[in-house]
């Protein structure tokens, strides 16, 4: 089924360009460094609309319309598709109010599967919640591609193994959907795996219920990190370009920080927003090979 949704990514992926943002680096060395962790929308990859869908902005009726035909499911000619981005809209927010209420999350996370599959049956458009995880898979990422295309940031693939080669330990932070490590084979050519991230470093959204900017995600990565490496937040860079959902927690748990402002789609300063008034990134990145400036090699 992977290869399948590789497919999908690859005939939606169109070549972008970051978009400048008038941001200068500010950079400098950071001596101890062991672990460099990443977010992946906005940072690794270049989002069309700066974040994973599911926190985008409102997708429109036509893609909705669109990915559910394409993953063999029938929507009436004469059926308005932005009666399905609302059926989705409402379903999410159902899930985090539930979670917020009964669990305690200030910022819960969905996982999208369920969520197309609740919204599909209150739709009528299939009427049993037994879809099979293939169909499930296929409309949420088909929908996905066409409301957040994605391409990858320059010089992310070289940036990766130059940090690898040079010693550190390679983790992920990041709001993400089970799609989400696909994107990595389909546009940049490696699994993550293949690119030697660590497998307990991984703080993906979906499996732990919980989002950004809530610190949940950064301190399961810092325990496991601790755990296994014997490496300390203050050995840890964790690379980001939202100073509320990335910097502001990274800091919180310990992490230097790098604000990646790189593609004014994705950056985010948060201007005016008193959640960041104590948060100072350790460096501000426009080019991610600048980070191989900052540090030189794991110790």
């Amino acid at each position: 089924m992977d290869e399948v949704l590789q497919a999908v990514i690859r005939a939606h992926a169109r070549p972008m360009e970051p978009r400048p943002t008038g941001t200068a680096p500010v950079l400098t060395a950071l001596p101890g460094v062991r672990a460099v962790l990443f977010d992946v929308y906005g940072t690794l990859l270049i989002s069309g609309s700066g974040d994973v869908g599911v926190n985008a902005a409102a997708g429109r009726g036509d893609a909705f319309v669109a990915a559910v035909r394409a993953a063999g499911l029938a929507w009436p000619d004469d059926r308005d598709g932005a009666e399905g981005v609302a059926g989705l809209t409402e379903e999410i927010e159902r899930q985090h109010a539930h979670a917020r209420k009964h669990d305690g999350v200030q910022y819960p996370e969905v996982k999208i599967h369920e969520v197309w599959r609740n919204a599909l049956v209150r739709l009528g458009v299939t009427d049993t919640p037994h879809q099979t995880m293939e169909t499930l898979d296929r409309v949420a990422l088909e929908y996905e591609m066409r409301v957040n295309p994605t391409w990858t940031m320059p010089h992310a693939a070289e940036t990766l193994e130059s940090l690898r080669s040079r010693g550190f330990l390679l983790g992920i932070v990041s709001n993400a959907q089970s799609f989400t490590p696909l994107l990595f084979p389909a546009l940049l050519g490696k699994t993550i795996r293949d690119f030697g991230f660590d497998r307990n470093a991984m703080g993906w959204s979906y499996l732990h219920r919980q989002a950004k900017p809530g610190t949940a995600l950064y301190e399961h990565a810092a325990r496991a990190l601790q755990r296994d490496h014997g490496i300390g937040p203050e050995q840890v860079l964790y690379v980001g370009n939202d100073l509320l959902n990335d910097c502001t927690p990274a800091q919180q748990v310990g992490f230097r920080t790098a604000l990646f402002a790189g593609d004014a789609r994705s950056l985010r300063w948060r201007e005016g927003d008193e959640r960041v008034a104590e948060t100072r990134p350790t460096v501000v990145v426009t080019d991610l090979r600048q980070l191989l400036e900052c540090v030189s090699g794991a110790a």
